[in-house]
């Protein structure tokens, strides 16, 4: 039975993950095309500055929204309208001739990574076996670190208008996909499409598979969340919730302030100025590599290694 559902939920998993993927794309594109954008299209240090951060807007705006829009138009109509962005600001930066156009392109990539931030998990969570839950809900991580990866290596051997166009695929892939996949049945059931409901649970754990305990914990998950009172916003701010609220916002508080976005978003120039003080004292003019060649490697093998 184990085998069954592993094999009959494989492509769904692998048609939502491609928007971690395409965040990853987002993340390390502004690297390894710096100094092309700049010299091609004569931008400023400053301008190219707000290229590559005006990403983080984009993706605080939407994450913000998606939630909402996600319970309103479903799991995949969520996936495939962050993909749409996407391409729309793919499209904008492969065809801009100045920095107004680009940043809106970048803006729209980062509106779009912030949504696939939020329905990815959510969706993979959902359409997951339980005892294949943490496992493939790891994978989203795992393939936004492989898209920054391959950004970085793909970036330094194609031009940055070629480079966009490659961020396409993913994209594509999502929303051409999302026509073969099923929809959550969990938000399904909570918007009382019985019979969707049962169809896609089925569809997803096997043709011979026996979902009727499944299908009853979900209906029983859901009944319960339906008798509960609605949550309100400000109920986070009570006293009983301060201590968990203090420790869950600080982490992630203390991990933003790492700046590891910044790095990934200016990494070529960084670790070109740090490749100048190793060349110079640890390694031979004839055994110089490209550093962010390397670094991609070199992020692509450890973050697979930690996912195992």
């Amino acid at each position: 039975m184990a085998s069954r559902e592993e094999n009959s939920a494989h492509h769904e998993h692998i048609v939502a993950v491609c928007g971690s993927y395409e965040f990853g794309c987002c993340v390390g594109y502004s690297s390894p095309t710096q100094s092309a954008i700049r010299e091609d299209l004569n931008l400023t240090l400053a301008q190219f500055a707000m290229f590559g951060s005006i990403l983080t807007f984009g993706a605080m705006i939407g994450a913000i929204t998606i939630g909402p829009i996600t319970d309103f138009i479903g799991r995949k109509g969520a996936l495939r309208f962050s993909s749409i962005v996407c391409v729309a600001g793919w499209l904008a930066i492969y065809f801009s001739e100045g920095a107004v156009v680009l940043d809106i392109g970048r803006m729209a990539k980062g509106y779009g990574m912030g949504a696939f931030s939020y329905v990815v998990p959510v969706f993979v969570a959902e359409i997951a076996p339980k005892h294949l839950r943490g496992t493939l809900t790891a994978l989203n991580q795992l393939m936004i670190v492989a898209g920054v990866s391959v950004s970085f290596i793909i970036g330094v051997v194609v031009s940055w208008r070629t480079l966009a166009l490659i961020g396409l695929v993913p994209c594509a892939v999502t929303i051409f996909g999302l026509f073969f996949i099923p929809e959550s049945p969990r938000w399904l059931a909570k918007t009382g499409n019985q019979k969707d409901f049962e169809d896609a649970l089925q569809k997803l754990r096997g043709r011979d598979a026996d979902i009727s305990k499944e299908a009853e914990e979900i209906q029983d998950y859901i009944a319960t969340l339906d008798r509960l009172p609605k949550a309100k916003l400000l109920d986070l701010f009570e006293r009983r919730y301060s201590r968990s609220l203090i420790i869950s916002v600080g982490l992630m508080i203390c991990q933003q302030l790492g700046g590891i976005n910044g790095v990934c978003f200016y990494v070529s120039n960084i670790l070109e100025q740090a490749g100048r003080f190793v060349t110079v004292f640890f390694i031979p003019k004839s055994r110089e590599v490209d550093v962010e060649l390397l670094l991609g490697k070199c992020v692509l093998t450890f973050s697979v290694l930690c996912s195992c």
